[in-house]
């Protein structure tokens, strides 16, 4: 079943998630996002440098209690990092769902322009972020969606640089109500 979702988008400013949708199939519960942003100047000229850059895509499921939190019922993170080879002149994006310098599974996939590349950072395509037998059927959930650039896994000489400046800050989130439906 196929559920959009009504609600306005939250902007930061930088970047919007222009669309969040959820599925539910038998594969458990699907997310597909899209996230509008610009490289700022001096992300832009590091990557140019063969600098990479990492983004991270957050998600949970949330259950709605009317006596407490919310409850967080599943969720996960996607991990991306954005490389230009100079050399060859091709970008790089490697995706995994740990950090990528903690070794692990890696997806990999190269692109002939940062267009094509970027595309792929800023689409988040039928993620699986919960099993349906994590669901109730007559519960009310929401989920809570969140991107942004990872500065933390940088070089130790732009972590310096880069903390409190906006030219080293991408960052769109967007918590929404959704409404799963009984029948399949």
């Amino acid at each position: 079943m196929l559920l959009l979702a009504a609600a306005a988008p939250a902007r930061a400013d930088n970047a919007e998630v222009t669309q969040l949708r959820l599925e539910r199939t038998e594969e458990g519960v699907l997310l597909s996002a899209s996230v509008s942003f610009e490289l700022p100047p001096a992300v832009e000229d590091a990557l140019l440098k063969g600098i990479p850059m990492f983004f991270v895509a957050d998600a949970s499921l949330l259950r709605d209690r009317w006596y407490w939190y919310d409850k967080h019922i599943a969720g996960g993170s996607r991990h991306m990092r954005l490389s230009y080879q100079p050399l060859t002149r091709r970008w790089r994006l490697q995706l995994s769902s740990q950090p990528i310098g903690n070794a692990g599974l890696t997806l990999g996939q190269s692109f002939d322009t940062q267009e094509e590349a970027l595309a792929a950072v800023r689409n988040v395509s039928r993620w699986k972020i919960a099993e349906l037998s994590d669901l109730e059927p007559d519960a009310k959930y929401s989920v809570d969606f969140r991107f942004r650039l990872d500065v933390s896994q940088l070089p130790r000489p732009f972590q310096i640089g880069a903390v409190g400046q906006s030219d080293w800050s991408i960052f769109a989130g967007r918590n929404q109500r959704l409404a799963l439906e009984n029948g399949r």
